[in-house]
This record gives C-alpha cells, structure tokens and sequence, in this order.
C-alpha cells in the first residue's frame, strides 16, 4: 500500500491555479524528495497533503490508505509528523524547554498545558537521546540554535509513533553549520527508522542526501520529473528547474553540489 497517493490534482489558491494535475506515489517506508524553486509548488503540495488545500474535483489524493473526503483528517493527522522551522516562532513569549517542547507532540500543542504521563516522560527522554539531544531537555527552546530546535522539533514529532514524516524545508534558515548538524541528524533518524516514509522538501540541491532514493521536481506548479534519485538529479533537469547553467558536482559522501558553469 502506498504512504501517498496523489491522481490529478490540480489546486487553486487566491484565484490562480497554483499545482497542476499532479500525479505522484510514495510507497511506505520511502524516503522521497520534493526539490524546486521558490515558487514552484512545493509549501501548496505539502499543504494539499496535510488536508489544509483541496484540489479540484476529479482529483484522488490518498495518505496512509485514507481518501481525503472520507476519512477524519484531525485523527489521520495524528500519524502524521510534521516538522517546520517556522514552528518555533509560535511560542507565544513562553520560555519552554527541550523536554516540556517534546511532551506536547500528543497533545499537537506547542508547549506543555498538563502534567505528562510517566510513559510520556520516558518515551520523550528516549527520543531526545536517540536524537543525541539529551543536552536540550532542561534548555529554553528560544535559547537554542535553529538546527537545536528543529532537533527538538523532530523528537515532539516523533511522539505520537508517525507513519509518515515531512520535513518542510527545515534547513531553511541554517548557516552551513547547523545544515550539517541537521542533516546528520536526518540521516541517524533514516538509519534508526526504517519503517518511517519520509518526505523532505527542500530547494537547495546540496540537502539531499543519499538516503533519499526517489525525488520529485517541480517547476511553476508542475512536475518537471519524478522517479530516481539518479534520473531526475541530472544537469538538464535542475537547469530547467531553476532556469540556470548549472553543473553537478559529486562529493565523496554522495551529495551533489551545483556549481554556475
């Protein structure tokens, strides 16, 4: 059974048509990648996959073996992890920490508003370890580094035993430091977790790391190509996704870096 499943969709949003009949599988336990330009579709895909942005009619979209217009989208989202960086600007001038940050992930709050379970404090000190973390339970979530808090986020997400993980753009606002830091961490949780499908969406080419088998690329709103990681990571195809001469350039540790021929 497929993690997704996405037949037709096309969206629009404010009048303009935004996605276009867009046609996209991941099968469980996938690691997938969604790469594009600003602009090219990828915050309405994640929305239209979070029930937050419907498509038009025709339009099949599955998640978890669950048809949308079927199915309660408040419990489906509960196997749901959802990981943004913007999350950590909504903590409404409260000083939470790692740890109370990690205990909300049931209650799909961001803070702590009840007295957690002792299951729930073993299962949050569990993760945060697992994340190599445990330095970040008793610290003010405002006092980390971004790549600190979007660890935190991860384990808050992790709580409720998802099925299915995005992780929106979460290197966005990181120096090359706290990248480096993040994807590691990524790549511990893809190692420890192979069970979990994964979709990351980024639109830095560099980010994508091995472990992200299969890819989809979108340019104004429309796939462009989708499939494996070696077909649709090519020179001409990240040339017309982003409307630029680039070059590949292959690392040791298999990550491509584009460079301006």
């Amino acid at each position: 059974m497929d993690a997704v499943r996405i037949e037709n969709a096309s969206v629009f949003l404010s009048g303009r048509e935004v996605l276009h009949g867009i046609d996209w599988c991941v099968e469980r336990g996938e690691r997938c990648f969604i790469l594009g330009a600003n602009g090219a579709g990828k915050t309405t895909l994640v929305r239209m996959l979070m029930g937050y942005a419907w498509p038009l009619f025709g339009a099949t979209v599955e998640v978890l073996g669950h048809r949308f217009g079927t199915v309660n989208l408040q419990e489906l989202r509960k196997r749901i992890a959802w990981v943004s960086p913007l999350m950590h600007q909504w903590l409404g001038g409260r000083d939470w920490t790692g740890r109370e940050m990690v205990l909300s992930g049931p209650d799909a709050t961001i803070g702590l508003f009840r007295a957690p379970t002792a299951d729930e404090e073993a299962r949050a000190a569990e993760l945060l370890a697992s994340l190599r973390a445990e330095h970040l339970a008793d610290r003010p979530v405002a006092a980390m580094s971004s790549g600190e808090q979007v660890k935190v986020l991860i384990a808050r997400a992790l709580m409720t035993r998802p099925d299915l993980m995005i992780l929106d753009e979460p290197s966005v606002f990181l120096d090359i430091a706290g990248r480096e830091f993040l994807l590691n961490t990524i790549a511990d949780l893809a190692a420890q977790r192979p069970e979990l499908t994964i979709v990351f969406i980024t639109q830095r080419i560099e980010d994508i790391l091995p472990a992200f088998s299969r890819g989809l690329i979108l340019r104004e709103g429309s796939i462009i190509a989708r499939g494996a990681r070696e077909d649709v990571l090519t020179e001409p195809i990240l040339r017309q996704a982003f409307g630029l001469p680039l070059r590949l350039v292959n690392s040791a540790n298999g990550r491509l870096w584009a460079v301006m021929d």
